[in-house]
């Protein structure tokens, strides 16, 4: 019988493993569920253990091989230590979802401290660009793997709110997408990234929710579950020609 190249089960990860980092909460959480809804082994990497422990227990409770590994994304010795853990534990990184990130409470540039813009930037730029190298290491040897980024729109627009330092990390993850993929894909590894709009989680500032309905076309503001056909168009080999590009997920806040 001749092969559909038009079918769908591409679109799927049986059998694979992957690591999602600030696993233990909110979007970070709502990946490891959606790869592991789809077939995937998941290790919960967060910097609060009893988080990670706690979505841990719910990811092998659907049946799937889990770890959960404690790791501060802003030091190298723990980007190292979870990657090695997570190979050890599954046996190998197919699939890297960079999620670890912090943000600012709104606030003026001309009140920005210096203690402030470093942890901001260790986390979401320093923590994410060696998580990224870390990953790719483990997957370079098999010449395979798909490494996504998790930027926001905030890395595109000036908020109407400050929030200046959040969003030039943001920028710098969007760019990033594009110079780890260019590197990357001559080893068999694609990088990209996704791009969410305001979305409810536990720590979302309040304050941004007004100023986001004011200006997006839809009516709401974003759930997790809007983002899981993104995540696993990524994740998947339904995204086998895909390097180096952004989703945004936005409710059309960037077209307007």
């Amino acid at each position: 019988m001749e092969r559909n190249q038009y079918s769908t089960n591409n679109i799927h990860l049986d059998g694979k493993n992957a690591l999602v980092t600030g696993a233990g909460r909110g979007l970070g959480r709502a990946f490891a569920h959606t790869l592991a809804d789809a077939g995937a082994n998941v290790t919960i990497a967060d910097i609060i253990p009893e988080n990670a422990e706690k979505v841990c227990a719910e990811i092998r409770a659907k049946g799937r091989r889990s770890v959960a590994i404690h790791a501060d994304i802003s030091k190298g010795k723990d980007v190292v230590r979870m990657v090695g853990e997570t190979v050890e534990a599954l046996g190998c990184l197919d699939i890297c979802v960079n999620n670890a990130g912090v943000a600012l409470p709104v606030k003026p540039v001309q009140e920005i401290e210096a203690s402030e813009w470093d942890w901001l930037m260790n986390i979401n730029l320093k923590g994410t660009f060696f998580c990224a190298q870390a990953a790719a290491r483990a997957m370079i040897p098999r010449r395979s793997g798909k490494i996504i980024l998790i930027g926001s729109i905030c890395g595109h627009i000036v908020w109407p709110e400050p929030q200046s330092v959040y969003s030039i990390s943001k920028a710098g993850v969007v760019h990033m997408t594009k110079c780890l993929a260019a590197e990357y894909i001559k080893h068999g590894i694609q990088v990209n990234c996704i791009s969410p709009g305001v979305t409810r989680v536990e720590n979302l500032f309040p304050e941004v929710i007004p100023i986001y309905l004011r200006t997006a076309p839809v009516d709401r503001i974003g759930e997790a579950k809007d983002l899981q056909g993104a995540l696993l168009y990524l994740a998947s080999p339904a995204s086998d020609f895909m390097v180096g590009q952004e989703l945004i997920v936005d409710g059309g806040y960037t077209i307007m």
